[in-house]
């Protein structure tokens, strides 16, 4: 698989088989990640990965409890802009639509932001954070770590789901895998496996805006 082709069937997954992921694939995974960008190679990412009974336990303690309030950080701030927020309803209307979920259905709609906890059955769950004292740059440097991650995935033939959601649980999650939530800030979790090919949830149409109303040309 080439970067283009990874790029291109990267997606959110929420739909996860139980095949188990090995030790050796994550590793791999991770060491060719840590060649991402990163500014001044500050390398600020850190992480956690969980499979098992360790996973395990943390999605029963999340389910046996409530959203921490405030949340870790918010990621929401856009919805403040028609623009954008018109682009975060038609996805929400894309994948409910998929699933055959209404708008009225407010049970299963609540049953499937609780997949979340599970990380919609993915067999490994990468948490990732790092010190409180990093600013904006070094946020944009574990994203494309993160994404890195993400597409090396992908030629393993695996597949991942971003969980911004996680930071609803952030110092739940710290406790759990020794994190002091003093000093770090949780900043998502990544589930990781193999996709089921046959969930709608996994197969609705993505929509992007035009490259013509992001990219300004100029010079050429």
């Amino acid at each position: 698989m080439n970067v283009s082709e990874a790029v291109a069937t990267r997606r959110s997954i929420r739909a996860f088989l139980d095949t188990p992921v090995d030790r050796a694939t994550l590793e791999r995974i991770l060491d060719k990640a840590r060649m991402a960008p990163s500014g001044c190679n500050f390398q600020p990412w850190k992480a956690t990965v969980l499979t098992g009974k360790p996973l395990r336990a943390l999605q029963q303690k999340m389910l046996a409890s409530v959203p921490q309030d405030p949340i870790e950080y918010s990621w929401s701030d856009p919805e403040q802009s028609d623009k954008h927020l018109k682009r975060l309803q038609q996805t929400g209307a894309s994948m409910y639509g998929a699933m055959g979920i209404t708008r009225q259905d407010e049970e299963s709609r609540r049953r499937f932001s609780e997949a979340n906890i599970y990380s919609y059955g993915a067999p490994v769950l990468l948490l990732c954070y790092f010190e409180r004292f990093m600013g904006p740059p070094q946020w944009s440097d574990v994203g494309m770590w993160l994404q890195t991650i993400m597409l090396l995935a992908r030629e393993e033939g695996l597949d991942t789901c971003a969980q911004e959601w996680m930071a609803f649980y952030a110092r739940l999650i710290k406790e759990h895998i020794g994190v002091d939530d003093e000093t770090d800030i949780l900043f998502c979790g990544i589930a990781i496996g193999h996709r089921d090919p046959d969930a709608p949830i996994n197969n609705f149409e993505r929509d992007r805006v035009p490259l013509s109303e992001q990219i300004v040309f100029d010079g050429f």
